[in-house]
């Protein structure tokens, strides 16, 4: 048995739905969940910065000994998954493979589509893992990014939102897809909105319950879980505003929050070093 935590982080929030489902899946493992509040978002910036961001905080939790991360941020994980894979001793994981997988078994006419920033929809790795599970599947990507601020906002499901919705829905109805992966964490907060605007016969897919599984697989076969009798503890640790973080965490965990801890940037990059 191995009492380590697992080291979780994302540019803001959205991570915390991917952590919501390992809390789930694996009730008797802690959880250290980083979120980059001081440099949100990711999806505008050039892929080499969001890469130096990722491999500043994966190095930050590995120096505080977690047993795995678990990138729960597409933007990071597009941008520096193998990187961090290649660098780093500790197990790392990613929450696009999971996805790629789930849409290629989704699928009928496979014709797939994509919401996700514009940094995720610029690296490609949908595309190539869509590709190297099924050859002639089709993906058509679509960059968002009016969705992130507007869930984050105090109005999270009003017109702006659906307005915004419809304009990203439009070339992928277009396209006809019959499967549209839900390539950023946020996006899961307005998934009543985003299916009402595709209907019923579109398949959203957001693969946080199998990203989970995957954590659990990889802890499994390394020999790392934790003892199954005990309940797991869970904290939680921001570079941005600790009570933001705290108050707005919630909505997107669903589960009480009841502090985070702030962490300076020069703590970051001093771990990447």
């Amino acid at each position: 048995m191995d009492s380590r935590p697992i080291g979780v982080f994302d540019s803001g929030m959205g991570g915390l739905t991917v952590l919501h489902e390992c809390l789930v899946t694996l009730p008797h493992e802690d959880f250290v969940y980083l979120g980059d509040g001081a440099r949100l978002p990711y999806g505008p910036r050039p892929l080499p910065e969001v890469r130096r961001f990722a491999r500043e905080i994966a190095s930050y939790l590995a120096a505080s000994d977690v047993k795995l991360i678990l990138v729960a941020c597409n933007t990071a994980t597009s941008a520096a998954l193998p990187e961090l894979q290649g660098e780093l001793e500790v197990p790392v994981v990613g929450v696009i493979t999971p996805e790629a997988h789930a849409a290629v078994q989704a699928t009928r006419n496979r014709r797939i589509g994509l919401l996700a920033t514009q940094a995720t929809v610029t690296a490609g790795r949908y595309e190539r893992l869509v590709r190297t599970l099924d050859a002639g599947a089709e993906l058509i990507p679509v960059a968002c990014p009016r969705l992130v601020p507007l869930i984050e906002s105090d109005d999270p499901f009003g017109e702006q939102t659906v307005a915004a919705v419809r304009d990203y829905a439009a070339p992928l109805k277009a396209a006809c897809v019959d499967t549209v992966i839900l390539g950023c964490t946020h996006y899961p907060l307005i998934r009543p909105i985003l299916q009402r605007v595709f209907g019923r016969d579109v398949t959203l897919v957001f693969s946080a319950e199998e990203t989970a599984h995957e954590v659990a697989e990889t802890l499994a076969r390394k020999g790392i879980e934790n003892d199954e009798e005990r309940e797991g503890a869970y904290r939680f640790l921001t570079t941005g505003d600790p009570e933001l973080f705290r108050a707005m965490g919630r909505r997107f965990l669903q589960l009480p929050i009841d502090a985070a801890e702030h962490v300076e940037l020069s703590a970051l990059e001093a771990a990447a070093a």
